[in-house]
């Protein structure tokens, strides 16, 4: 067999997810950048078949698993990011007004704290590189986890992310938002001083496309869409937990997340609930995995040379 059951699992999403995307845009006759999405595919093409090179001709288990699996994610999140913006325009009135009154009632208030980090450049710029961790971060897991042999948790952390970005997704589609910033006004010099990622001007963008839809696609100028609940937060959280049992990682990345709190509201430009509706999103997400994971559990059939196959010189 040439995938495992973990692998065809995550697959099959992907194929799935694209062939709706595929329908999505022809029916709505978007156009499409083909050559730059070609070469975004060809990436994660290129790491299942290097995947495939080590499992079938240098029988190295641990490497061809961690590849294989890393191209459906690095594919899922290409046709992820696609069907996100096949939800556009939004059929549904947009909650960000709730969500600043919930806000309040916890004591939040988002163009307080940018006019607090304003006067504290030097931690807003700390927090704008803690910011940009997310996506590395889950790298370094994916390497560590699938280097040291542990595809059960590999497959795990894999899948929590991708159900919790479907999940975000599905909420974000009934509920749309899009963050404090786009509900926000700040001084004419405080954006530009900060240099925040997503202010108001970003978020005036998100309106725009919330109201008039996608007319051209192209993963030159893919924004990101959802305000609540907070992907950022379920990445950050995947990073602390899948990392726990490293004992020598565990505080650095505990220490790093905490501070993905602050920039991820500050530069997210997001409300305290995106937060704490992340939070949920991952513990439902990873307990959901975990029951796939245990429902595919693998029989080993693509990956029986784990076995009695020494890892290749």
């Amino acid at each position: 067999m040439i995938f495992s059951r973990y692998e065809r699992f995550v697959l099959t999403v992907v194929a799935v997810l694209g062939a709706i995307d595929l329908i999505l845009i022809a029916a709505k006759g978007i156009r499409v950048d083909w050559a730059g999405y070609g070469m975004l595919s060809m990436i994660g093409l290129g790491t299942m078949m290097l995947g495939l090179f080590y499992r079938h001709v240098r029988r190295d288990a641990r490497i061809s698993e961690t590849l294989i699996l890393t191209a459906g994610f690095i594919l899922f999140t290409l046709v992820g990011s696609v069907f996100n913006y096949m939800l556009l325009p939004i059929h549904f009135p947009r909650i960000d007004d709730f969500w600043v009154s919930v806000d309040q009632l916890i004591g939040y208030h988002w163009p307080s704290l940018v006019l607090f980090f304003s006067e504290r450049p030097g931690f807003s710029a700390l927090l704008k590189i803690v910011y940009f961790t997310s996506l590395p971060q889950l790298v370094i897991v994916v390497l560590l986890l699938g280097f040291t042999g542990q595809s059960r948790k590999l497959a795990h952390f894999l899948i929590t992310g991708m159900i919790g970005a479907l999940a975000c997704m599905a909420i974000w589609a009934f509920f749309p938002s899009f963050g404090a910033s786009a509900v926000s006004t700040l001084p004419a010099n405080v954006e530009a001083k900060l240099g925040l990622p997503v202010g108001p001007t970003y978020a005036a963008e998100l309106v725009r496309l919330s109201i008039q839809g996608v007319d051209y696609l192209s993963p030159a100028n893919v924004l990101g869409l959802i305000g609540f609940p907070s992907f950022h937060t379920v990445m950050a959280v995947m990073s602390v937990f899948f990392t726990w049992q490293i004992v020598w990682l565990r505080l650095p990345v505990l220490l790093l997340n905490m501070l993905m709190v602050p920039a991820l509201l500050l530069h997210g430009g997001h409300h305290l609930s995106d937060f704490l509706g992340g939070l949920a999103v991952f513990a439902i997400a990873c307990l959901a995995a975990d029951y796939v994971v245990n429902a595919l559990r693998d029989d080993k059939a693509a990956s029986a040379l784990a076995g009695h196959v020494s890892v290749a010189p």
